[in-house]
């Protein structure tokens, strides 16, 4: 691994941390892979490699989705963001601001609950 990507001595960071790292890069460079691909198969007026490219860049989301759950698996903090405000409905910030209002814990109760039962209503609102 080049040590440039790192901003602190590799010795010091230890392997949980040095393989963090190289997750989250793999992740970036996914995530940079399916732009430029759907930048190139909306440009070309090539129907048959308009499909290659969007089922490239498809490819390229999967793979940024198994390094992202392999993330979520080794970082408890960032998996209780990623169960806060992924797969739910209304405005994301008022998840965030749900949060804020209990305290800065996702749960507001002891019932399990992620504290954004308020959200299905104000949903339910909205969609009318």
């Amino acid at each position: 691994m080049s040590s440039e990507s790192l901003h602190e001595d590799a010795a010091k960071l230890g392997p949980e941390v040095i393989d963090q790292h190289r997750a989250i890069v793999s992740l970036m460079e996914e995530l940079e892979a399916v732009d430029w691909y759907n930048q190139r198969a909306k440009a070309t007026d090539n129907p048959e490699l308009r499909a290659i490219l969007e089922h490239n860049r498809d490819e390229e989301k999967e793979h940024a989705a198994m390094a992202l759950e392999w993330l979520r698996r080794s970082d408890p903090t960032l998996s209780q963001h990623l169960k806060t405000f992924l797969f739910t409905a209304g405005p994301i910030t008022g998840i965030e601001a749900t949060m804020e209002d209990n305290g800065g814990s996702a749960a507001s109760s002891g019932d399990g609950s992620l504290g954004i039962g308020s959200l299905k209503s104000a949903k339910a609102e909205v969609s009318k």
